[in-house]
Order: C-alpha cells, then sequence, then structure tokens
C-alpha cells in the first residue's frame, strides 16, 4: 500500500465522485479507477458503494479513511522533520488538549516561543483523553494537556498549576438557578448531560454516592461548546467545567452556571511518552514547557 495511492483514496473519500477526484488529482479517469480497484483488491474489501452521481464509503472505507488520515498526518510530519535536520529551526509542533481553562497557561509559555521562531508551527487537538493517548502512542501528537484526577500512566508529565472545577450550566429560569450550588442529591433527580469523562468516573461516582448508570443521562459530549446548545433548550442540565461556555453574552443569554457541592476538580497534566525523540522545533518547545512547569 503506498502513500501515494492512499491519497488518492483520501481524495476521492472527500470529493465522493471520481471527476472531480481526477480533476483535482490532475490524473485522468480511467486512471485513478485502476487505483482504487488496485487498492481493493490488495485490501480484499469494497471501499466505497456506486451510485450514479456519488461514491459513499463503505465500512472498510471508512475504516480505511481514518487510518489514512493518520498515515498520511504522520509522514509529513517526519517529512518535515527531516526537511529542517540541518536548517534554522523550524518545524511542526502538535497538542492534543481538552477543554480546559489551563490551556492559557500553556499558551502563555509558549508565546515567547512563537516571536523568537516564527517557522515553528503549533498545531491543536482536541479531543478526550482516550483520543489523545492513541495518537500520542502513535506519534502523531508531540505533547498532551489533560484535566484529570490523577496523573496518567506510562507517560511523563508535569502538572500545570490550574484546577478545573466541575459545575452546572442550566437555564436561568429552572428552579436550581436559584441556589447557589447544587449537590449530588438534585443531580440523581434531574435529566444530564454529561461529558464522556465523567461516564463510570470513580471519583465522580464517589462524589455522586451512586453509580452514573443509575443517573437520567440524556446526553453526552465531547465537547462543552455543542452541548451548550442542548441545555438552552431544556433537555438536560449540562455537567462541565466552569468557564467554558460563555455566559452574559448573546450566545447563550439563558444560561447560567452553578458549582458543585462539595467541590470537585480536577487537575491538569501536560505529558509526553517515555524516551520520546523530538524534533528539534518539539526539543525546543519541550525545554521551554519544562522550564515552566518544572522539570524532574
Amino acid at each position: 500500500m503506498e502513500f501515494r495511492v492512499l491519497k488518492y483514496f483520501l481524495a476521492l473519500a472527500r470529493q465522493q465522485n471520481i471527476t472531480r477526484a481526477a480533476e483535482e488529482l490532475h490524473l485522468t479517469q480511467p486512471t485513478l479507477s485502476r487505483q482504487l480497484q488496485d487498492l481493493e483488491e490488495e485490501l480484499g474489501a469494497p471501499l466505497f458503494t456506486r451510485e450514479k452521481r456519488r461514491m459513499k464509503l463503505t465500512e472498510a472505507g471508512l475504516y480505511l479513511k481514518a487510518r489514512a488520515e493518520e498515515m498520511i498526518t504522520l509522514e509529513e510530519k517526519t517529512l518535515d522533520q527531516f526537511a529542517h535536520l540541518e536548517d534554522f529551526v523550524a518545524g511542526d509542533v502538535y497538542f492534543g488538549c481538552g477543554e480546559t481553562q489551563a490551556m492559557r497557561l500553556v499558551i502563555d509559555a509558549l508565546t515567547p516561543l512563537g516571536r523568537a521562531y516564527p517557522q515553528v508551527h503549533f498545531h491543536f487537538t482536541s479531543g478526550n483523553y482516550e483520543q489523545m493517548f492513541d495518537a500520542m502512542q502513535k506519534g502523531v501528537l508531540d505533547f498532551g494537556l489533560l484535566c484529570m484526577q490523577m496523573p496518567p500512566e506510562g507517560f511523563i508529565y508535569r502538572q500545570v498549576p490550574f484546577d478545573d472545577k466541575w459545575g452546572v450550566y442550566l437555564r436561568t429560569d429552572h428552579p436550581l438557578a436559584e441556589q447557589e450550588s447544587i449537590g449530588p442529591q438534585e443531580l440523581r433527580e434531574q435529566p444530564l448531560i454529561l461529558s464522556r469523562q465523567l461516564l463510570h468516573n470513580r471519583v465522580f461516582e464517589h462524589w455522586l454516592g451512586e453509580d452514573t448508570a443509575k443517573l437520567d443521562i440524556r446526553s453526552t459530549y465531547n465537547l462543552a461548546y455543542n452541548a451548550a446548545f442542548l441545555a438552552e433548550k431544556r433537555l438536560g442540565l449540562l455537567l462541565a467545567f466552569a468557564g467554558l461556555v460563555p455566559l452574559g453574552t448573546s450566545a447563550h443569554p439563558d444560561l447560567t452556571f452553578r458549582p458543585l457541592s462539595p467541590t470537585l476538580s480536577f487537575h491538569n497534566y501536560l505529558i509526553w511518552k517515555k524516551g520520546q525523540v523530538f524534533s528539534r522545533a518539539a526539543a525546543i518547545v519541550h525545554a521551554r514547557l519544562e522550564d515552566a512547569f518544572g522539570r524532574d
């Protein structure tokens, strides 16, 4: 399986039309069709279903698309690193991060580097900790910033001096909005919009006093920005970190925030793989993060 053919496949997956994909790739349609046919024969599975004017990914095609995007990103990252081995400090540095205000401290630490090395480019990917761990193990990400109760195993970490506090986003006309804080008993009686980070989380279940499976969970989310619209439409109370949803603005004029009582907070950790070999650009970032957030 060649990277060139994977790029052909991704173009076709993006365009969903072999004529447009061929034009994008500057190939003839028969050439692209033959390359796709060879790829399907090599994998032993159809990658597209053919319709009149549209080609849709099969289940096998969706799987290959996810893997191909990872492989192409890793190829580009590797080529970028080799291209700048003997050059001035330049290149791409990849961060994975959850939704947290601790990112402000990380950006503050990186700002001097951005000004001193304008050819070093930062790329940020948002996701949950499982996605971040997987991407870091595969070498797609250089660093991760994750909000957790305990530091993750199998990674080198530095704690960022900012703890995120959990609370509830709810409509201003909701009866619980009259309270200064919200406790476990109130949550057990309400429909909830819950972060997937909290599902089966032992710390949260200890705070709650029972299994999360017993809660009335109407929806789960990965990004609080999207989930806030559900809370606004009275589809449930949104559990998320303080400060993630803009309140008092035209974006969410009918929402307010109440902290949990007793307080439930998570720490923030910068992590990277043990024994990781950094590119020159990532090595400079690594040194800066060590200076800002401590060394062993």
